[in-house]
């Protein structure tokens, strides 16, 4: 797919009518501090349209960015560690939680952003189960993948594969790696 424009639309943290405008929904989800906003932003080819952090926890919202005028790629919260207290934590859990088990909300793909290098996490393995109790199709990618040696890149990809269960796309938001073959599977 040939990005031509890509913008941000709004974000939302309960029911709104972009939720059922009839344009396809695509998720990304990951832990905070996995690069989320890094490879949207390299995915669409626009440093800056997705707001990143160097403190985990700024997303707050479930924003969404227009995308050729016709698809949403949708970031949503990162979960896990975040510099807020407990309270906010919980509300963002909650967020996630709604965004991803409404029924309201077609999904068309839901994408699990996992660090290659510390592979999957308690926490992301209680994201692939949620995923999967509700029936999501999903993908996964092992982002960061430029910082992994050869023999690494190999032994973390198995291990990846096994814990979630799934086909896993290597992919750097630095170099781009895995960008073809995370847009054929995102919109097959």
């Amino acid at each position: 797919m040939k990005i031509k424009s890509a913008v941000f639309v709004k974000g939302v943290v309960g029911p709104d009518q972009i939720l059922n405008d009839g344009k396809h929904k695509i998720a990304f989800i990951g832990r905070s501090n996995v690069g989320k906003s890094s490879v949207i932003n390299s995915l669409l080819g626009k440093k800056g349209l997705v707001k990143s952090s160097s403190t985990p926890g700024k997303t707050k919202e479930v924003n969404f960015f227009l995308v050729n005028d016709k698809i949403y790629f949708v970031d949503l919260p990162g979960y896990g560690f975040a510099k807020i207290s407990m309270q906010a934590r919980e509300k963002l859990r909650n967020l996630i939680l709604w965004y991803l088990t409404s029924p309201e909300i077609e999904h068309s793909r839901i994408v699990l952003i996992i660090d290659a290098k510390v592979g999957p996490t308690k926490l992301d393995q209680e994201m692939i189960d949620v995923l999967k109790d509700f029936g999501h199709d999903f993908v996964v990618i092992a982002n960061k993948s430029d910082k992994l040696k050869r023999n690494s890149r190999i032994n973390q990809l198995k291990i990846i594969r096994e814990q979630t269960g799934k086909e896993v796309i290597l992919y750097s938001s630095k170099t781009t790696e895995g960008k073809n073959d995370v847009f054929s599977k995102i919109f097959e």
